[in-house]
């Protein structure tokens, strides 16, 4: 799994550098000075046309393909994750790298980072899917794969880690911490190969708290950004229940919306790291911020609710820096005369709270900030905003992850109970029984004598490949010790019936050998069994017929005690 954790970090990392420049050549190539986030000077009228028209195209040529294929992004990875055991199908990252990238180029209000972590999650899972690994193994290379791509985006590998363990596989475990930290670092090491190890935006050394007076400010700026945070989460709710079945109309709409923002502001097109920069640097004015800030939270809000396939990541951190900044000019003013600390803190910490209160992920985004910036002067006061904010998300308003709530409107209960999430990590392979024979319903006594040489526990009782039951093997040769005798005996018989044969038996079903502990217990409840037959697919090289081969055996005691009961 370590050396796994290497290869979806370095295919992750390929993946972000292609998509990456998938969206920024076209862009540097269209617009002005040849930035790739200079919608400020682009005219009128292209604006409407880049952001309505590219939304009718995109809409247009989405509505061509089947809805299962049309889902995608990080609501769409974690459900794999759920009900699928983190088989990402190839069609859908397709989709999300041609449809994302697209709708990123033609200006819609969205990040690259939510397509990345699908992209990175979606190579992984098919590297598992190609080795055949046990899903288990699956669900951890996802991890991986969202791990890369969070690092790979940002080139912030430390909450990469943290991002996949906290938002994703929501779990920490000690066996799964060193592949996605290799991936991590796998992906961080090529795109820092290929754009320089510089840090996403510049932000001063001595950016730190000036006064301890600051502290209750800065609890207030957790509370106005958990506020925003809530109403972002309510926007996305809204317009994702809206009853628009045609995902061509939802995705026109929001086109529409963000061509008739954007004649007005059109800082609101595309991602918004340049605005996030020139908010750091206290060039943009009051009045302007709020403008700004104000539409960002409203069309991001409906762009994603809608179903344009871009990221969130992106624009929390962008609207987070807006509320940030606002409230760095007034707390400048309130706090003037004990020396308050300067306008591009509160940026920073406005980033980390929006981040860390939307997603419900404190630590991956204290972590995110930090590395994004490169100061952790801020650390201390990061924490107290971060845990402001996302503790009154949670608790005053009531909501959970964005990511969730998605999952929640599709009847998805993500994550799983504490201990459905330990019976996952573990694959059949490791607690089955693999000392077992197979025999028919009616055999020949020498034949269950020669079943039993290799001193097998279980019995599989099965003819032309349908599975009857379990026999334990101690009570067949305790039956044949007693009656079978040497030939030419009277007693001696012919034929042997294992129905016959007084002892345990326990009703069989059938699983792959690829499954989780936790797969085998819902095949157990569904098939009101006790014990299942695990099962190798093999595929002959003259045929395509394929043929089950039994490998070993899982009962109900066996998960029980894996379970820790």
């Amino acid at each position: 799994m370590a050396a796994l954790g290497i290869v979806s970090g370095l295919l992750t990392g390929i993946l972000v550098l292609l998509f990456r420049g998938y969206v920024q050549v076209p862009l540097e190539l269209m617009l002005p000075l040849n930035k790739s986030e200079n919608f400020e000077d682009v005219p009128i009228l292209a604006r409407i046309a880049m952001a309505g028209g590219g939304a009718l195209v995109l809409g247009a040529l989405l509505h061509r393909l089947r809805p299962r294929d049309q889902v995608v992004g990080v609501a769409h990875v974690l459900e794999r994750l759920h009900r699928h055991q983190g088989h990402l199908p190839l069609r859908n990252a397709l989709v999300q790298f041609f449809a994302g990238g697209a709708a990123l180029i033609s200006g819609q209000s969205g990040g690259r980072e939510g397509p990345a972590i699908h992209l990175g999650a979606a190579i992984s899972s098919l590297v598992g899917q190609y080795f055949a690994l046990p899903n288990n193994s699956i669900r951890l290379l996802v991890g991986c794969g969202a791990a890369a791509a969070i690092a790979g985006s940002f080139n912030t590998p430390l909450a990469g880690v943290v991002f996949a363990m906290e938002v994703v596989m929501m779990e920490y475990t000690a066996s799964s911490f060193i592949p996605i930290m290799l991936a991590s670092a796998a992906a961080t090491l090529l795109c820092q190969a290929a754009f320089g190890d510089h840090t996403a935006f510049d932000v001063p050394d001595n950016i730190r708290m000036q006064s301890l007076a600051e502290i209750p400010f800065v609890g207030l700026e957790g509370i106005v950004v958990a506020v925003c945070a809530a109403a972002f989460i309510q926007i996305i709710k809204r317009s994702r229940s809206l009853p628009i079945p045609a995902l061509w109309q939802r995705i026109a709409i929001a086109g529409a919306i963000t061509a008739a923002v954007a004649i007005v502001i059109p800082e609101v097109m595309g991602i918004g790291y340049d605005t996030v920069e020139r908010t750091l640097e206290n060039r943009i004015g009051l009045g302007a911020l709020l403008w700004f800030t104000s539409a960002k939270l409203l069309v991001s809000g409906t762009t994603i609710g809608l179903r344009v396939p871009v990221g969130l990541i992106g624009p929390t951190l962008v609207i987070g820096a807006g509320v940030g900044g606002i409230l760095g000019k007034l707390g400048a003013l309130a706090l003037s005369a004990d020396g308050s600390a300067d306008t591009s803190l509160y940026v920073m910490l406005g980033m980390a709270a929006m981040m860390g209160a939307v997603l419900q992920a404190p630590l991956a985004a204290l972590l995110a900030v930090v590395e994004l910036t490169g100061n952790p002067n801020t650390t201390l006061a990061a924490m107290i905003a971060i845990v402001v904010a996302t503790v009154t998300v949670r608790v005053v308003f009531k909501q959970q992850s964005v990511f969730l709530d998605g999952l929640a409107a599709q009847g998805v209960n993500y994550p799983a109970d504490p201990v459905a999430l330990h019976l996952q990590r573990l694959g059949v392979s490791t607690v089955m029984e693999h000392r077992l024979a197979q025999l028919p319903p009616v055999t020949h006594p020498d034949a269950a004598e020669a079943a039993l040489i290799e001193h097998p526990v279980w019995i599989i009782v099965e003819q032309t490949g349908a599975t009857r039951y379990l026999l334990d093997a101690t009570d067949l040769r305790r039956y044949l010790a007693v009656n079978h005798r040497e030939d030419g005996d009277a007693d001696t018989i012919k034929t042997l019936n294992l129905l016959d044969v007084p002892g345990r038996r326990l009703d069989l079903a059938d699983i792959d050998l690829q499954a989780t502990i936790h797969e085998a217990w819902s095949m157990l409840v569904k098939h009101d069994v006790q014990a299942l037959c695990v099962r190798r697919a093999l595929q002959t090289t003259n045929t395509q017929d394929k043929h089950a081969l039994a490998v070993g055996v899982v009962t109900r005691d066996d998960i029980l005690r894996a379970a820790g009961f």
